[in-house]
């Protein structure tokens, strides 16, 4: 139970902290110190009830259909390789440096809608949480519940430590070469769970 819960944490880590319009919006509202609380609490419950949705739906479907944990293994396998392919060239190409607006402060409602907007108009978020999660966690079965508790607290501990820390980030997310070397990190994390995956599944 404890290993499914460390490898859901640091799956659904690998996943969300990679660079995109949704964590530079919590990154941005984290430095401008403007409804952080709000924008934290909406991304990791939303994250929350996308990764639920993808454990039970996993389930169900390796209940049913026979062949379909091997598949999504393997196929989770493709997918991370590729995920982390792609991050190694985002660093190769260089990052794009974080850039804090002085603009008025907006209110609570336009700060909402835009959090919600970046969550759930986003459909990166369903391959991330639903499809992939869901996949990987049946193969923790029967402590698949267990993966999906952890890549949920990843998810809180991620965007609370975004949106909270972002003020002391700033200086150094100001930096190009920053960006750099956690695109270069995420590709590391996306790759060592995909060579663990296959080698699960080789040895079994």
């Amino acid at each position: 139970m404890v290993a499914s819960v460390f490898a859901g944490f640091f799956s659904g880590l690998g996943l969300i902290a990679a660079i995109g319009a949704q964590n530079a919006f919590v990154l941005r509202q984290g430095v401008r110190r403007e409804h952080v609380g709000v924008v934290v609490l909406i991304c990791a419950l939303s994250d929350a009830i996308l990764v639920a949705l993808g454990v039970a739906g996993a389930q169900v479907l390796t209940a049913t259909l026979p062949g379909f944990q091997v598949f999504m293994l393997w196929g989770g396998v493709g997918f991370l390789l590729v995920y982390g392919a792609l991050r190694f060239r985002a660093a190769w190409q260089g990052g794009a440096a974080l850039v804090s607006m002085a603009a008025a402060r907006a209110p609570l409602g336009r700060v909402v809608a835009t959090a919600l907007a970046f969550t759930w108009l986003n459909p990166h978020v369903y391959l991330d949480t639903v499809a992939l999660l869901g996949a990987l966690s049946m193969q923790y079965a029967p402590y698949h519940w267990g993966f999906g508790a952890g890549a949920i607290l990843s998810s809180f501990a991620f965007f609370t430590a975004l949106g909270y820390g972002a003020r002391m980030l700033a200086p150094v997310l100001a930096r190009p070469r920053a960006w750099v070397v956690l695109e270069g990190a995420i590709g590391v994390i996306m790759w060592a769970i995909a060579a663990g995956l296959a080698l699960r599944a080789l040895g079994g």
